[in-house]
């Protein structure tokens, strides 16, 4: 059977009870997408947690880490930016923190991912911006 997002309904509850969201390959340049979206992200009112192994600091004002592991406290969702093709040890590795949604910006898809992320007890969101379904479904905030 082909993968499903879940339905608006479902992507808004998620959005209102996620405090905080891990962005794996937020780039620490403004001009970025993965800066720009996870920025807005946080004016929102989600707490964003950097995830770069190629930067060490802060991105955001928050502590870079250099991977999911290394975070020292629970994470709600997992934002990924990276390739179609990377996205399989994000996924493991979400499992392993015990995330409770796996999403994949726009334009990733990985099937194999959504399973290794399903298996493990995540909620699984793919090929949509997390900015652009919280600005449809939750305009007001939380």
């Amino acid at each position: 059977m082909p993968f499903e997002n879940p339905s608006r309904d479902e992507i808004r509850n998620i959005l209102k009870s996620a405090a905080t969201v891990a962005v794996v390959g937020l780039s620490d340049k403004p001009d970025r997408t993965s800066y720009m979206v996870s920025e807005a992200m946080q004016k929102k009112g989600y707490r964003i947690i950097p995830v770069n192994p190629m930067v060490t600091g802060t991105i955001l004002g928050e502590t870079c880490y250099a991977s999911l592991s290394d975070i020292p406290e629970p994470v709600d969702i997992v934002n990924v930016f990276r390739r179609s093709d990377q996205v399989l040890p994000v996924a493991e590795e979400a499992v392993k923190i015990k995330a409770k949604v796996f999403w994949l910006q726009l334009g990733i898809y990985n099937e194999e991912a959504a399973e290794i992320a399903k298996a493990g007890g995540l909620e699984v969101i793919m090929d949509r911006c997390i900015k652009v379904e919280d600005s449809i479904l939750l305009p007001g905030g939380k």
